[in-house]
């Protein structure tokens, strides 16, 4: 590898496109991996709850050999060994973020909520292009749906399931030649929720994905699940007809959002972007019995309009895509963004008495408000 080359990973997603046979076996060693990681959750609460050091990983692997051949546990060796040692690899992680004070303590995995397995070794992984198709140990030669060339070598693979369909997603790695992005502009970015993007070249992004009409549907659906009894077989084929729509609801944006950010990147190479507090802004205004809310129902609309723009993952696509293309990503606080004067630095809020226009006082007002501002203060400060 020369001076100016540099290694980068990256991921190509294929849907699957397995027969019954090989689904039902995915659905095996998805629920296989989740049985070790929880029940190795079990074995690690226990050892604290006696004041106990917590197992490491070798340990934890020599206890999955134990298990394997157990008669009440022999189910495991169906699946393949290395997708659930990467299970008991997964919860030492969550540990050691939770020993670190970056993540809460690990809980219990359920069934239908990221159901998936990941295969380490890619000496174990055969591709074939041509065919379109992928070959995954104890599930043979599986088909996928084609959508672009895979480059560079392979990593890992990671089987996931996502409402009614299985997923491969294959992580590379390839060496990259040093890069200048092709233009030297800079642009920056406001995010809202009546136009999703609007670049300070006056570029606007509006979105076009129809969330109230994914949201009526999704309703309608859940009254009728809940007239259904729980865990029957209409019970299920209802659950995912509602997995459907979601899926479908988080397709369209983000086609959109992938649609936005490649637009952005291929024509700016610094792109400037708030770094917004989205959990604070969608905080429920409902308040308590003492200190009720006020305009709950209109804040609860708004809170559900802003997570539905999906601005973290907007942001991540921004950041990822622009390394690609030798751009840079610059994060800044919002705090006063929205009425700052960009070219004079003036700062009020009566710079923008609504959301779509921004109009800087005049020079007089500006003055005026400066000078009673200072008066003020001295009074303040005076005993």
């Amino acid at each position: 590898m020369g001076d100016n080359e540099m290694k980068k990973l990256r991921a190509f997603k294929f849907q699957l496109k397995a027969n019954s046979l090989q689904q039902t076996k995915m659905a095996r060693f998805s629920g296989c991996r989740r049985f070790v990681y929880n029940k190795a959750l079990g074995i690690q609460k226990e050892r604290l709850g006696r004041s106990e050091r917590a197992a490491n990983y070798a340990g934890l692997c020599r206890s999955l050999t134990e298990w394997r051949h157990a008669e009440e546990t022999a189910f495991l060796a169906e699946a393949p060994t290395h997708p659930l040692q990467q299970g008991l690899k997964d919860l030492e992680k969550a540990f050691t973020n939770f020993f670190a004070g970056r993540a809460k303590f690990p809980r219990f995995k359920k069934k239908g909520r990221g159901d998936s397995f990941r295969y380490p070794d890619p000496k174990q992984i055969k591709i074939d292009e041509r065919n379109s198709r992928i070959f995954l140990p104890k599930l043979g030669w599986v088909r996928y749906r084609k959508s672009r060339e895979i480059a560079g070598n392979i990593k890992q693979v990671t089987v996931s399931q996502s409402g009614d369909a299985w997923f491969v997603s294959i992580q590379t790695e390839q060496e990259v030649d040093g890069q200048v992005h092709s233009t030297g502009s800079a642009v920056g970015i406001d995010l809202g929720v009546t136009k999703f993007a609007t670049l300070s070249d006056g570029t606007t992004y509006t979105s076009k994905v129809e969330h109230r009409k994914y949201e009526r549907k999704i309703a309608r659906e859940q009254r009728r699940l809940a007239l259904k009894q729980k865990f029957s077989e209409n019970w299920r084929k209802q659950v995912k007809k509602i997995q459907r729509l979601y899926g479908c609801a988080r397709n369209s944006r983000l086609d959109f959002q992938h649609k936005t950010s490649t637009s952005i990147c291929k024509n700016h190479a610094t792109v400037i972007v708030e770094e917004l507090n989205v959990k604070g802004m969608s905080a429920s205004a409902l308040g308590t019995l003492e200190n009720p809310g006020n305009n709950v129902r209109a804040k609860s609309g708004l809170n559900r309009s802003i997570l539905n723009q999906g601005w973290s993952e907007f942001r991540r696509q921004l950041q990822y895509k622009l390394e690609d293309a030798a751009g840079l990503l610059v994060c800044v606080p919002a705090k006063y963004t929205s009425v700052k004067c960009s070219k004079c630095g003036f700062t009020c809020k009566e710079n923008r008495r609504s959301q779509p226009i921004f109009r800087v006082l005049n020079v007089a007002t500006q003055r005026m408000q400066i000078s009673m501002r200072l008066a003020i203060f001295s009074r303040r400060g005076s005993p």
